[in-house]
């Protein structure tokens, strides 16, 4: 299990890395899910369920949908 840990820690550093330097804001938004998801199910594996569920609505959810809301009144891309 603790193995399992480190690959979805290292797999959050990765992603955390490709939010920052992808230039297509919708692509970081779906990345930014991701990472957002695999921290809920961290939360789930540290048996802290009420945080995992309110990472799953609100970080993963809530958010996901404003940023895309928000990108479509926007360009989609960065100069």
């Amino acid at each position: 299990m603790q193995i399992f840990n480190l690959i979805l820690i290292l797999f959050l550093i990765v992603v955390a890395i490709a939010v920052e330097r992808t230039k297509d804001l919708l692509s970081a938004v779906v990345i930014f899910a991701s990472y957002g998801l695999v921290m809920s199910i961290l939360w789930l594996l540290l048996r802290a369920p009420d945080v995992a569920m309110t990472e799953a609505a609100i970080g993963v959810g809530i958010t996901t949908n404003l940023f895309i809301v928000v990108i479509s009144r926007t360009r989609r891309t960065e100069k």
